[in-house]
């Protein structure tokens, strides 16, 4: 069994080099390739901050991902705070040599597990384990700054959702159910779908307007989210993501919704009126549409 272990959160560009050579060396060969990772995040469980901690990738998508990048088997470990103080000898012997058959193991650059947190020693022990060892390369922006799923999460945060896609490899997306809203939208024009997140732990892009793809009913579509508090409404601090679909008008309470976000459009206004909120809305979808043509 070739094996690579870490939490691989939104599988970026870096990941994917890590998992390119585990199924390259697996195909070598002739063996099944794995990936350990763990859910929850080790910050949810060991930091104090844990509840501000937000995720690129669900569970699910994260397994997805990885099965769609060609890996044979995807094992998620409980992350507990008894599972941390495992060395790393003890988690590549109980675990990747012993619970799963590990023969081979694919690090990446800074691939940290065990309590020393310590990315130097893992060839070393992984190595006198046994283990082959074979180290992936390190994968840098063009800035020359090492991709990282902190720096990744700092972008969307920002808004940046282009950058982001660039060091994600594919345009980040959020996925819920349509729910139902107070329907203002649709006194003035624009009729939203309001979706409640399936993963509460998603990182939500920076409040503002966005152009986005929409999937939903096995189409795709183009659309403007919005993700804020409607300060114009003054109803309170709660953030809603409201999705404008443009040339749809089908009943999809209850379904699925994916909304894949292609750039920001503009950040939050509070504007005087639903008139003048209305008016800003038509200009955004003329540009769009103008974009678009």
């Amino acid at each position: 069994m070739v094996v690579a272990t870490g939490f691989f959160d939104g599988v970026h560009i870096g990941h994917r080099l890590v998992i390119s050579q585990l199924v390259e060396q697996a195909k070598t060969f002739g063996d099944e390739s794995l990936v350990v990772t763990f859910w929850p995040h080790p910050r949810n469980v060991l930091q104090k901050e844990a509840h501000s901690l937000r995720l690129l990738s669900s569970l699910e998508e994260k397994k997805e991902m990885l099965k769609g990048l060609g890996v044979d088997r995807v094992e998620v470990l409980p992350f507990t705070r008894e599972f941390s103080r495992l060395s790393v000898r003890n988690y590549l012997s109980e675990y990747v040599i012993g619970k799963f058959s590990g023969t081979r193991i694919v690090l990446g650059y800074d691939n940290r597990f065990g309590c020393e947190n310590d990315s130097e020693n893992i060839g070393t022990v992984a190595s006198e384990l046994g283990l082959e060892v074979v180290n992936a390369p390190l994968c840098s922006s063009q800035t020359g700054m090492a991709v990282s799923s902190t720096w990744i999460r700092a972008m969307i945060s920002a808004g940046d959702v282009e950058g982001a896609s660039s060091l994600l490899g594919y345009n980040y997306s959020l996925l819920g159910v349509v729910v139902c809203g107070d329907r203002i939208g649709r006194t003035i024009g624009f009729p939203t779908a309001n979706m409640q997140l399936y993963e509460p732990l998603k990182l939500l892009p920076a409040n503002g307007a966005y152009l986005v793809k929409v999937s939903v009913l096995g189409e795709e579509r183009f659309g403007m989210c919005n993700i804020g508090v409607r300060p114009t409404l003054r109803l309170g601090n709660a953030t809603t993501i409201e999705t404008h679909i443009f040339d749809f008008d089908q009943d999809i309470y209850g379904l699925d919704l994916r909304v894949t976000f292609l750039r920001r459009i503009r950040p939050e206004v509070r504007f005087d009126s639903l008139e003048a909120l209305r008016a800003q809305l038509e200009e955004d979808r003329r540009a769009i549409f103008s974009e678009l043509a």
